[in-house]
């Protein structure tokens, strides 16, 4: 579609863009339900935003980027600066240490991501009919703005596959991981769902979670109006432990909550282990068309295999009941894979100014593909579930 020229933006507040135009590129689909990806919405990221959870102080510095045409934004992307690799999950720090030994400097870079969120979404929102010139002119601005400020990279993270394959064709390299996944085979309970395993899986799942639910309390899930504004004071209570232990420090800041409460309960999940109505342990969810998305759990109490019931187990349960395709339970954890969690491959965008490092580094990535590519074929080849064979025993 050839429209005339398209016109490039940063906004370093999401205030000077309209929050109608910015959904209609970020998840068109709302005007029929639930977005396919709560965290590219206008109100997720104006959350952190609002919040303090970026911008000043942050090391996430707001760029957002947005493309115009005659008058109408066509696309538009959460384009940051960084002056760290923390928060990003698509770890680079060995490119950072690398760059600066040859004599440059590689902060800040450009990072187009949705800060402190390891799922899989688009990362360049375009109108629906502007898709293919969309993304060129977001790609094509991104580069343009590192180039002109002397940066050394940019980085878009946690792509779409199809994002990831349409960048390599403009000369950006494309980067793979993988994570765990849980994937709903139109399961009808969590019965059916354990017939799928292993008998010894099956036995060893039944266990967990007699052990977990045994934990003295009870297993609440909490979401919309259910939710009460005294539930963030013990979300953010488990949140600043889990984050001080595994990130120095929290990410998001108490006011984040705060203004998920008022606006994103309806997308939210709260999944509690209480103790006389006090919640022990908890996770934090989020709600997509398709995906429950997995974000943070702590607790102030052990017990054993509470955490495998509040964060995966219940994510299943959840899952199921309401017909969702698959849960995402964040970055990392091998232990997934014992607990029906696949892996699957995920996928990253980079640019690089200096040309001879862009090539070491596309060298570095082809071997790094071919691995991760036989490393997801070993561990599902080691996942729960029943192979024919075993089936046909059973």
């Amino acid at each position: 579609m050839d429209g005339g020229t398209i016109e490039i933006t940063t906004h370093t507040s999401l205030a000077t863009v309209d929050p109608a135009a910015w959904d209609a590129c970020a998840c068109p689909e709302t005007q029929n339900g639930r977005a396919i990806d709560p965290f590219t919405t206008y109100r997720f990221l104006k959350a952190l935003e609002d919040s303090g959870s970026v911008g000043g102080g942050t090391g996430w510095s707001p760029h957002y980027l947005t493309a115009e045409q005659n008058g109408e934004m066509i696309a538009c992307a959460p384009l940051y600066g960084k002056s760290h690799s923390q928060g990003e999950y698509m770890f680079d720090h060995n490119f950072a240490q690398a760059f600066e030994r040859s004599g440059g400097r590689y902060y800040p870079k450009l990072q187009i991501a949705v800060p402190f969120t390891p799922a899989t979404g688009r990362r360049f929102l375009t109108r629906t009919g502007h898709e293919v010139q969309g993304m060129a002119a977001l790609v094509q601005g991104a580069v343009q703005i590192a180039s002109d400020n002397e940066l050394s990279s940019l980085h878009a993270t946690f792509c779409t596959e199809a994002e990831a394959l349409a960048g390599t064709e403009m000369g950006l390299l494309q980067r793979t991981s993988q994570q765990y996944h849980w994937m709903n085979d139109g399961y009808a309970g969590w019965d059916g769902f354990l017939e799928a395993l292993s008998s010894r899986k099956r036995k060893t799942l039944r266990k967990e979670r007699k052990t977990a639910q045994a934990f003295g309390g009870e297993i609440a899930q909490l979401t919309g109006d259910q939710i009460q504004p005294h539930h963030w004071d013990a979300m953010w209570a488990f949140y600043q432990d889990t984050g001080s232990r595994k990130w120095g420090q929290p990410y998001l800041t108490r006011e984040f909550f705060q203004i998920a409460h008022e606006q994103m309960r309806d997308d939210i999940l709260l999944v509690f282990a209480m103790q006389d109505g006090v919640p022990i342990a908890g996770a934090f969810n989020m709600i997509g068309r398709e995906t429950l998305y997995g974000r943070y759990w702590g607790c102030t109490e052990h017990h054993p295999c509470l955490h495998f019931e509040v964060c995966y187990y219940q994510a299943i349960d959840y899952a199921i009941a309401h017909g969702l395709k698959r849960v995402e339970a964040g970055a990392q954890g091998e232990h997934k894979l014992a607990r029906g969690y696949l892996p699957v491959p995920t996928h990253s965008l980079h640019w690089f100014k200096d040309a001879g490092f862009r090539g070491a580094v596309a060298e570095y990535l082809e071997r790094e593909r071919a691995a991760v590519d036989e490393e997801i074929e070993i561990l599902t080849s080691y996942g729960p579930f029943k192979s024919v064979k075993v089936e046909e025993q059973e």
